[in-house]
C-alpha cells in the first residue's frame, strides 16, 4: 500500500543517496546512448515514473521481469534493481512474492506533474492524436535516418527485435515499446520535436492500453517495428517514413477498435 509522505523521507532520500554509486558501476550510457549526466539507475526510476504519470502503467500492473526490463532498458541488474529499490521505498512499487514489482495504489492523477496538464482535453479524438502524430513522428523518422548515429540506430534495431520475446506480456511490450519510440525521438536529434513526439505519444493510453491486449496486435507492432528499423538502419528516410506511417495507422485503427469495444460494453 502507498506510504504517507512524512513516514519515508528519510528512506527516500537514503534510497536516492545511492544511486550515483549504481550509475557509475554501470558506466555512462543508458541504453546504448547517453542521455543526460544523471546516473543510471535514477533514470531508470524516472522512466518507470513517467509511465505512471502518463497512466501507461496502473495500479495493480506487475512489472516484466528483471530479465526482460535489462533487455527493454539495455543496462545491466544492479542499477535496475536500484531504480526498484528506490520506487519501493517511495511507495510507488511493492515487491511481491516471486520477484516481480507491482504498481501500488497510488494513482497516476497524485503523481502527475504540471507537464501533463497539457494533455487536459475536453475530448479525447483520435483522428486529431494521429494526424498530429504523423506531422511530428514521421518529420522525427526522417531527421532519425539521417542524424542518428549508429549506436542509436543498433539500439533501436534491438529494441524492435527484442520485442518479440512480449509478444505474450502487454505490460512488458509497452516498457519496451516507449522505450522504441523515445529512441528514434532521441535519434531525431531535435529536443523539442522529441518533447512534443512524448506529449502525443502519451494522449489516450488509457485507450491504447486495452488496444495492446486484442489478439494479433503486439504481435504485428513488433513486426512493423523491425521494419522500421532496417529502414533506419539503411538510412533510407523515404522507406522508414512510409513504415512508420503504416505503423502509426495501425495504431490508430486498434485504438479505434478498442473504442468501439469499450462503447458497447
Amino acid at each position: 500500500m502507498v506510504r504517507h509522505a512524512v513516514d519515508r523521507t528519510s528512506a527516500d532520500n537514503d534510497a536516492f543517496s545511492g544511486l550515483a554509486d549504481a550509475g557509475r558501476q554501470a558506466g555512462s550510457a543508458f541504453g546504448g546512448v547517453p542521455l543526460d549526466r544523471r546516473p543510471i539507475a535514477e533514470q531508470v526510476a524516472n522512466r518507470i515514473m513517467g509511465m505512471i504519470k502518463s497512466g501507461n502503467l496502473k495500479s495493480g500492473d506487475r512489472l516484466p521481469t528483471e530479465q526482460q526490463m535489462t533487455i527493454a532498458f539495455a543496462i545491466s541488474r544492479p542499477p535496475l534493481r536500484e531504480a526498484l529499490k528506490a520506487l519501493t521505498l517511495m511507495g510507488v512499487l511493492e515487491s511481491r512474492q516471486g520477484g516481480r514489482y507491482t504498481v501500488t495504489d497510488l494513482t497516476p492523477s497524485r503523481l502527475v506533474a504540471p507537464f501533463n496538464a497539457m494533455l487536459a482535453v475536453a475530448e479525447y479524438d483520435v483522428d486529431q492524436q494521429f494526424e498530429a502524430r504523423s506531422v511530428v513522428d514521421l518529420e522525427l523518422i526522417r531527421l532519425c535516418a539521417r542524424r542518428a548515429p549508429i549506436e542509436q540506430l543498433n539500439r533501436i534495431m534491438k529494441l524492435a527485435v527484442d520485442g518479440r520475446a512480449f509478444e505474450n506480456d502487454p505490460v512488458a511490450f509497452r516498457l519496451i515499446d516507449i522505450e522504441f519510440h523515445q529512441a528514434i525521438n532521441d535519434g531525431g536529434g531535435n529536443a523539442l520535436l522529441a518533447s512534443l513526439a512524448q506529449v502525443l505519444y502519451d494522449l489516450g493510453l488509457d485507450v491504447r492500453r486495452t488496444a495492446s491486449e486484442l489478439p494479433g496486435v503486439i504481435n504485428i507492432s513488433v513486426a512493423q517495428h523491425v521494419v522500421v528499423a532496417e529502414a533506419l538502419m539503411a538510412r533510407d528516410e523515404t522507406a522508414a517514413a512510409a513504415a512508420y506511417r503504416k505503423h502509426l495507422e495501425h495504431v490508430r485503427d486498434t485504438t479505434q477498435q478498442s473504442m468501439a469495444i469499450a462503447d458497447r460494453s
